[in-house]
């Protein structure tokens, strides 16, 4: 084989690789070598193809993470937001109840004033 022939197989190898299927080679590739850069490249395209999978994963992994600790920020900020108005609630029972009591105890003393001045 001339090496004109060669050259322009590995050009043609450089140009056209991708759009070629490894298991049925034209038979100006059909030689051992262009079937190992074939296998070859295959490796890599697989390779990539892989990478791209894993990285694909890695940010979906990522995101609901992300989304699951945005979820628990929120969570926690509403408990504790129902926590303060439940503690307002208490709070305003509280002095409801005060106020009940303090009106009771100037009703008793009211009624006991007026036989304290006979």
């Amino acid at each position: 084989m001339r090496d004109e022939d060669e050259q322009q197989r590995w050009l043609q190898f450089f140009k056209k690789a991708d759009q070629l299927d490894d298991d049925t080679l034209p038979d100006w590739m059909n030689t051992p070598e262009m079937r190992q850069a074939m296998s070859t490249l295959r490796r890599f395209s697989d390779k990539e193809r892989d990478y791209h999978a894993y990285q694909a994963r890695q940010n979906y992994l990522r995101e609901q993470n992300t989304i699951q600790g945005e979820l628990e920020q929120a969570l926690k900020e509403k408990a504790a937001a129902l926590q303060e108005k439940d503690t307002a609630l208490q709070e305003k029972d509280s002095a409801l109840a005060e106020i009940k009591r303090l009106k009771a105890l100037l009703a008793d003393k009211a009624q006991v004033s007026p036989l304290q001045s006979c």
